[in-house]
């Protein structure tokens, strides 16, 4: 019998540097998810008995990220044992993936209380570490594989954006997650992370800039142009033949954060929420998932939304605020001209281009700050939406209780 799944909490590590000085390259991602285990039973005073599955994501699911990583965890922590666990990977939509996955068995009568989300340690796996079937050169060129940064460079030609049109989005982003840091928005759902003896290591989003400016900005090299000019921009024009030439205008300052963390959304039905004393925050009302053209491979989150839109019979007008994943900034531009978003209804609290994106646990991630920011404004409705390799779009609709 279907049923509504509710989401009781959602929280997060903070976002540390991606790499060998960052502040979280110290700690395996296995204690970054038994960080947030402990967190959620704590202030939840939560039977863990009562909650069947975890679903984690990673970009990387290799070495002590790897061999479902999430049921480890789970064993590693005070968790009953009662509770199973999966590993998912689904490109950078796998961590918003593990959480719909977790509500759709709600839904569906399955499950009566799960988890998902995700973790990634990006600096002491790096990108890549797992390996690519389309790093087969035979694979790549049937596929017409290119460089993921190289498909925002087209997204930004082929729309007209240009490198001050990109920088701009970038400043904006630093400005709004600087204010937001800074007035606490983020309080409710961040985790500190802790060491063995419960001393703080990282409390805040480490990779924020908030003194960018578009003159500093302006001085960074373009980061793909290496690939446009190694073959992938050949690669890039055999499929878009009205490409004379690749404009390579992303950058690291316009281009999402390498960084690492993890985020944890508890998902259940109106039962178990009552059983436990849980207050339900949202509801989910649809989610969907598309394929676009796999060699641009960005344009996925707009189709996806009017995807869930038309599930929901609902339109853009109905939703009060929306949050998608800041891969590279062209993204952004491409699905606010798509679906007609104003600026102010939309990462209205900066985004991954200031705060960084560690690929399996971003999805999560965005999901709380959305409904952070609408109980903070009391507004009813929003949708969240990523982009994910191989021209994956995936999109979620939540709604206050």
């Amino acid at each position: 019998m279907a049923q509504d799944a509710f989401i009781y909490d959602a929280i997060r590590t903070p976002r540390g540097k991606g790499k060998a000085g960052g502040s979280l390259y110290e700690v395996k991602p296995i204690d970054l998810v038994a960080n947030l285990l402990e967190a959620l039973k704590e202030r939840n005073d939560l039977d863990t008995r009562r909650v069947e599955d975890v679903i984690l994501a990673t970009g990387e699911p290799v070495n002590e990220q790897g061999q479902n990583i999430t049921k480890t965890a789970l064993t590693y922590s005070s968790w009953d044992d009662v509770t199973t666990g999966a590993q998912l990977h689904r490109y950078c939509a796998g961590g918003l993936d593990a959480v719909n996955l977790v509500a759709a068995k709600v839904m569906a009568g399955i499950e009566d209380l799960s988890c998902g989300g995700g973790v990634e340690s990006m600096s002491r796996l790096g990108m890549g570490a797992s390996g690519a079937a389309q790093g087969d050169p035979w694979v790549a060129m049937k596929t017409y594989g290119i460089s993921q940064g190289l498909g925002a460079d087209m997204v930004a030609t082929l729309n007209g954006y240009s490198r001050e049109d990109v920088d701009a989005y970038a400043v904006q982003s630093q400005q709004r997650a600087a204010a937001a840091w800074k007035a606490g928005h983020f309080s409710k759902s961040i985790v500190p992370v802790r060491d063995m003896n419960g001393v703080v290591i990282l409390d805040h989003d480490e990779f924020l800039r908030p003194d960018t400016t578009m003159e500093g900005l302006a001085k960074l090299k373009p980061s793909f142009k290496m690939f446009n000019d190694f073959g992938h921009g050949d690669v890039a024009r055999l499929v878009y033949p009205q490409l004379e030439e690749i404009e390579n205008v992303h950058t690291p300052g316009n281009s999402s954060g390498i960084v690492d963390g993890a985020s944890l959304v508890l998902v259940g039905n109106e039962q178990a929420g009552k059983d436990l004393g849980l207050k339900p925050r949202a509801r989910f009302v649809t989610s969907a998932l598309i394929g676009t053209e796999p060699t641009i491979m960005l344009e996925g989150p707009g189709p996806a939304s009017l995807k869930a839109l038309r599930k929901a019979g609902l339109t853009v007008d109905d939703i009060d605020l929306f949050e998608l994943n800041e891969a590279f900034a062209s993204v952004i531009l491409r699905y606010q001209d798509l679906l007609g978003i104003p600026d102010d209804k939309i990462n209205v609290n900066g985004g991954a281009i200031a705060m960084g994106h560690p690929i399996g646990a971003t999805g999560g991630m965005v999901l709380g700050t959305l409904l952070d920011e609408l109980e903070r404004r009391d507004l009813k409705r929003g949708l969240v939406a990523l982009c994910a390799g191989g021209g994956i779009g995936i999109a979620t609709i939540i709604e206050r209780v």
